[in-house]
């Protein structure tokens, strides 16, 4: 499992986040929690997702146009809920065992996770107050 290189919102400091960790990766310089979006497939997707974190699993490919305009808002949306919510993109050409788990026909298809389990799903392009909206209301 590669660690990932993540900007600290904070200071600006880079740090490398793990794909998965026990607790929340912090700020090595300003100790502030970091945003947590890592890249995962099949072999260390449950690994990802086993978290007590919302997860937020976005199932996408690189030739989907709406999964493209979806992943900065999603980039956004791991820096606004640092600390809380653990973004987990997975590339459904490199992971099919993931795609087919999950039923992916259609991308982008985000999944909402708590402990591993599957809570909710979303599918298709959604703007970025849809995808706050669901945020919040699965942290509530």
């Amino acid at each position: 499992m590669a660690n990932q290189v993540v900007q600290c919102p904070s200071c600006d400091a880079k740090n490398r986040v793990p794909t998965s960790a026990p607790g929340s990766p912090r700020c090595a310089k300003c100790h502030k929690d970091l945003p947590w979006l890592v890249e995962a497939g099949d072999s260390d997707f449950e690994q990802a997702a086993s978290t007590k974190r919302l997860v937020l699993v976005d199932l996408w490919a690189p030739w989907c146009g709406p999964c493209v305009m979806v992943a900065p808002i999603l980039e956004k949306l791991s820096q606004e809920f640092s600390g809380s919510l653990k973004v987990v993109k997975v590339n459904v050409d490199e992971s099919p065992r993931i795609a087919q788990k999950y039923n992916a026909r259609s991308i982008p298809m985000l999944l909402f996770m708590r402990d591993g389990e599957l809570v909710d799903t979303v599918i298709g392009a959604q703007p970025e107050h849809v995808l706050r909206s669901q945020i919040e209301a699965q942290l509530a």
